[in-house]
C-alpha cells in the first residue's frame, strides 16, 4: 500500500504522552552544570551608572556575577544585514533600552541561590525619555529622544511594480484606510532553554538548546563569539515543546550563556520563566499599514498604494527586518493586481527586540489587504464575494508570477471559495441576517483568501538591501534541506533529518515517505531528529519555519530514499540476472514486474551490501548510507527590479466565519467557522489538520485576544497570562476544515507548506465579519485585538444606541 497520503497515526505521540519526552530541561549532558538567573532592566531606556555585585558573590553557592562590560571583553556584536544606530550584544552594555533587557546574570549552585544572589545586585540607572508607539519613532520630535538623532528609521525600501499612477488615474474610486496590527506572542508550552559550556583546552563552545534554526544563526553565534564556525557547535533535543517562530530568539541567550560559562569556568543551564518569556524574549512586530486602493465600479482593483510600518523593539536583531519582506513574493495576495507602490519601514522603539513568529509579516499583511477588499465591496455596495471573484487569479493562469516577482505554482482559488460559500448556506444566511438586523440582532459573516507562502528562499531577507547594496556582497537564494538515511547489516533503516520538528509530525510523515520508496512498513524506520551541527546533514537553512517540512524536508528525505532504493535495485538487477527498469519494491522484496515468482528479498540485499561486496555490482561502493540536499532553481536572489521568488512553494486558504457582536458588551461571538485549504499533495491528513487547528488558534489570539501592551512610559502591562490573554480550549469555536488538491509540479511529492495559514487569515476573516455585523451601525475595523472594550467604544463613538 502507499502510506503518503494516509492518516497514520503519529510515531511521536506515544512517547510523548507517555513522558518520555527528551525536553531541553531533561538534558543533563555534563557532569556539574550550573545554574543561571538573569537581572532584567525595569526601565525601557536609562544610562547604568554602576552595577555593585560584591552582595550577591559573597552568598553562599554563588559561582559568579557576569554584567555587560565583561560580555563585552570577549564578544563582538551581534551581527545584522543592515546598518544598525547602536552595538547588539546579548545583554546590556552603557544602556538599557526595553524592559527585561539583561543587565547582569547570576550563577551558583541551583536556581533557589541564583535567584536570591540576583535580589542582591544594586544598579544604578539615570532613567531617559522612552519612545513607544510606531507613529511616536516616525515622528521628528521624538526621534530626537532616541539613538539615531534625526531618525528612529532603522530601515526604509521603495518599491514600484507596474503602473501604479495610471491604474489611479484610471479609477473609478480611491478607496484610503489606516490599519494597526498589535504586538504578539507564540506563548509555547516551554519557553527557551540554554545548557553551554566553554572547552578551554579546544577553545570551543558546546550549546544545547532549543533551537529550532533557521542554523543561518549558526553564523551570527559565531560572529558573535568570535570563533570559526567549527568552534561553535550547537545541539538540539529530540523534542521542542512548541516554538511557532519564537524560539529562533533564542540565539542572543545562547550567545550570553556560553559566554557566562567561559568566564565563570563550569558548565552552566538556564530555563526562562514565562514572565520573562512574554517581557524579554521575542514577539511579533506591530504594524500600522496605510492603504489605498484604485478600484473600477465594477469592483476590479486596478492597483494599490501601501506603507508599512514596523516597529521591530529596541534593537534590530537577525533575521530582522525581514518581516516587511517575507510576504513581499505575495503582496497582491491571490488577486490579480498588477500594479503596486509599496514604502517599507522599520523602526526602533522601547521595547522589546520582534523576530520570527507563525506566519512571520504574514498576519500583518493580510489584515489590511483583506479589510481593503472587504471596504471595497462596502463602498461600492457590492456583495464581497463577488468583489473576490472579480479579482481571484483564474486555475489555467498558473504557474502565476505576481508583479513583486513571486511565482505560484499550482492552485484552484475560485474551486476553493466556492466550497466554502456552499459550505455556509451563504444566500440563506444573507436572509437571516437581515431579519437578525431588524430585531437588534447583529449576526455577520467574514471572508478572507490567502496566499500561503512555504518554504522561504533565503534571498528574500536581502530586499532590505537596495540593488546597489546587494550588488557588493554575495547573492542569496535557496531553500535547501538535507536528510540522510542508512540500512545497517541486520535491516535497521535510520533517517536522520535536519527540520528540528517542534511538534509537527515530522517522524512520522519521514517513516511515511521511507517506507513508501523502499516497500517496507513505516514501522521498520527509525527517525533521529536531534540536531548536532558537528555531525547533521544541515545547510544554512535548515530547521523548522516557514512551513518548509512538507515541500523541502520530506523531498529532502524522498531522494536520499531513492539513492538507497537505486543502489538496491541495481545489486537486484545482477542477482536476479534482468534489469532495473523491470523490477519493483514492494512488500520487503525485489521482483520482476512480468514475473513475482522471481524475487529477492530485501533483507538479503541488504546484506550483500555488507557481509558480501564481493557480489556487487562492478564499481559499487559497500554499506548502505546517502545523504541528499533538496532546494529549487526558483529560489534565486532578488532582480535588479527589486523582484523576487520568496517561496518555493504557495498554497491558498480561503475562510469564511459566521459571527455575532453583542451591542451591549462589545463581545464577539464565534457561531461557525469554515476553512478551506489547498496544500497541494496532503503527505499525512490527520497531520495537516492538527496543523490548522493550531495556526487557527494562532490567528484567534491575534484576532480577539493577543497584545503586547505598553503604557506611555515603556512600561509592559501585559506580562503574565492573567493580562496577556490567550484563546484556550473553551474559546476554539466549531471548526469545518475542508481540502482540495491541486499538487505542487515543483516538488517530487507535490506537497506544499499549510502551517500558518490560519494564523494569517483568522484576524482578517474575524475583522470582516465584524464590520458586516456592524455594518448597520456604521462601525468599521481598523485595529486589533477586537476586544470587548475596543468594539464597545466603536459602537458607541458612532451611534446613540442606549445600553
Amino acid at each position: 500500500m502507499s502510506y503518503v497520503g494516509k492518516s497514520l497515526k503519529r510515531i511521536e505521540d506515544e512517547r510523548l504522552v507517555s513522558g518520555e519526552g527528551t525536553y531541553i530541561d531533561d538534558l543533563s549532558p555534563l557532569p556539574h552544570i550550573k545554574h543561571c538567573a538573569i537581572l532584567r532592566s525595569p526601565h525601557p531606556h536609562a544610562i547604568i551608572k554602576n552595577i555593585d555585585g560584591e552582595a550577591a558573590r559573597k552568598l553562599p553557592g554563588v559561582i559568579g556575577v557576569v554584567d555587560g562590560r565583561q560580555v563585552k571583553q570577549l564578544t563582538r556584536p551581534l551581527p545584522v544585514g543592515v546598518n544598525a544606530p547602536q552595538e547588539y550584544f546579548p545583554i546590556a552594555v552603557e544602556k538599557v533600552r526595553y524592559v527585561g533587557e539583561p543587565v547582569a546574570v547570576v550563577v551558583a549552585e541551583n536556581r533557589y541561590i541564583a535567584e536570591d544572589a540576583m535580589e542582591k545586585i544594586k544598579v544604578e540607572y539615570e532613567p531617559l525619555e522612552p519612545v513607544v508607539h510606531i507613529l511616536d519613532a516616525l515622528s521628528q520630535e521624538s526621534a530626537l529622544l532616541h539613538e539615531k538623532v534625526g531618525s528612529n528609521i532603522l530601515n526604509e525600501r521603495n518599491f514600484d511594480y507596474g503602473d501604479v499612477d495610471q491604474a489611479f488615474e484610471d479609477a473609478d474610486h480611491i478607496i484610503k484606510r489606516k490599519f494597526e496590527f498589535p504586538k504578539v506572542s507564540a506563548t509555547p508550552v516551554e519557553n527557551y532553554g540554554v545548557i553551554a559550556n566553554y572547552t578551554r583546552s579546544e577553545k570551543t563552545y558546546t550549546i544545547w538548546a532549543n533551537f529550532h534554526g533557521p542554523f543561518t544563526l549558526h553564523s551570527v553565534m559565531k560572529a558573535a563569539l568570535n570563533v570559526s564556525s567549527n568552534q561553535l557547535r550547537i545541539i538540539t533535543p529530540k523534542d521542542i515543546g512548541g516554538s511557532y517562530g519564537i524560539k529562533s530568539g533564542v540565539y542572543p541567550y545562547m550567545v550570553l550563556i556560553a559566554v557566562v560559562s567561559r568566564i565563570v569556568g563550569v558548565p552552566v543551564k538556564w530555563n526562562e520563566d514565562r514572565q520573562e518569556h512574554l517581557m524579554a524574549s521575542s514577539s511579533g512586530t506591530d504594524r500600522v499599514t496605510w492603504m489605498e486602493a484604485a478600484v473600477k465600479n465594477d469592483g476590479r482593483i486596478l492597483g494599490l498604494k501601501m506603507k508599512y510600518a514596523d516597529n521591530i523593539g529596541a534593537y534590530i536583531r537577525a533575521p530582522e527586518p525581514a518581516s516587511l519582506y517575507r510576504n513581499h513574493s505575495n503582496i497582491t495576495g491571490a488577486y490579480r493586481i498588477r500594479n503596486v507602490r509599496l514604502q517599507a519601514i522599520a523602526v526602533t522603539t522601547n521595547k522589546s527586540p520582534t523576530g520570527l513568529i507563525r506566519g512571520y509579516g504574514g498576519p500583518q499583511h493580510y489584515f489590511p489587504l483583506e479589510r481593503i477588499v472587504k471596504t471595497i465591496s462596502d463602498k461600492l455596495n457590492m456583495d464581497v464575494v463577488e468583489v473576490v471573484k472579480k479579482n481571484l487569479i483564474q486555475k489555467d493562469e498558473f504557474p502565476y508570477v505576481t508583479a513583486s516577482g513571486g511565482i505560484y505554482d499550482s492552485g484552484d482559488y475560485h474551486k476553493a471559495l466556492q466550497l466554502a460559500v456552499d459550505a455556509v448556506d451563504y444566500q440563506d444566511f444573507r436572509r437571516k441576517q437581515k431579519e437578525s438586523w431588524e430585531r437588534g440582532k447583529y449576526l455577520g459573516i467574514g471572508f478572507a483568501s490567502i496566499v500561503e507562502p512555504s518554504g522561504s528562499n533565503m534571498g528574500y531577507v536581502t530586499l532590505a538591501l537596495t540593488p546597489e547594496e546587494r550588488a557588493k556582497g554575495l547573492p542569496k537564494s535557496g531553500a535547501a534541506e538535507g536528510a540522510s538515511v542508512s540500512i545497517d547489516p541486520m535491516g535497521g533503516i535510520t533517517v536522520r533529518i535536519s527540520t528540528v520538528p517542534t511538534g509537527q509530525g515530522h517522524e512520522t510523515v519521514t517513516a511515511q515517505v521511507v517506507a513508501d520508496t523502499l516497500g517496507v512498513e513505516p514501522g521498520m524506520v527509525k527517525v533521529i531528529t536531534e540536531l548536532d551541527t558537528a555531525t547533521s546533514p544541515w545547510t544554512v537553512a535548515s530547521g523548522s519555519y516557514s512551513s518548509r517540512f512538507a515541500p523541502i524536508g520530506s523531498s529532502a528525505v524522498y531522494l536520499a530514499t531513492h539513492k538507497i532504493r537505486s543502489k538496491l535495485l541495481k545489486i537486484a538487477a545482477k542477482q536476479l540476472g534482468t534489469t532495473t527498469e523491470e523490477l519493483e519494491m514492494k512488500n520487503g522484496k525485489v521482483y520482476k514486474q512480468s514475473n513475482s515468482e522471481i524475487s529477492i528479498s530485501l533483507k538479503r540485499l541488504i546484506g550483500t551490501t555488507h557481509w558480501n561486496p564481493e557480489a556487487l555490482p562492478e564499481g559499487m561502493e559497500p554499506g548502505l548510507h546517502e545523504s541528499a540536499f533538496f532546494s529549487l532553481p526558483t529560489a534565486k536572489a532578488p532582480t535588479e527590479l527589486d523582484t523576487v521568488n520568496g517561496s518555493v512553494t504557495y498554497g491558498f486558504v480561503f475562510d469564511a466565519v459566521k459571527i455575532e457582536v453583542d451591542i451591549n458588551t462589545g463581545e464577539v461571538k464565534i457561531l461557525d467557522y469554515f476553512t478551506v485549504h489547498d496544500a497541494g499533495k496532503l503527505l499525512n491528513p490527520k497531520i495537516a489538520n492538527g496543523q490548522i487547528l493550531g495556526g487557527l488558534a494562532h490567528g484567534l489570539g491575534a484576532a480577539l485576544y493577543e497584545n503586547l501592551v505598553y503604557d506611555k512610559n515603556g512600561q509592559l502591562l501585559t506580562g503574565s497570562f492573567m493580562d496577556y490573554l490567550v484563546p484556550t480550549a473553551t474559546e476554539i469555536p466549531n471548526i469545518t476544515i475542508k481540502h482540495i488538491e491541486t499538487p505542487s509540479p515543483l516538488t517530487p511529492l507535490g506537497a506544499k507548506g499549510l502551517g500558518e495559514g490560519n494564523t494569517m487569515s483568522a484576524p482578517a476573516v474575524i475583522a470582516n465579519a465584524v464590520t458586516d455585523a456592524l455594518k448597520p451601525l456604521g462601525v468599521t475595523i481598523e485595529k486589533l485585538p477586537l476586544s470587548p472594550d475596543y468594539i464597545w467604544n466603536e459602537i458607541h463613538q458612532k451611534t446613540t444606541v442606549e445600553v
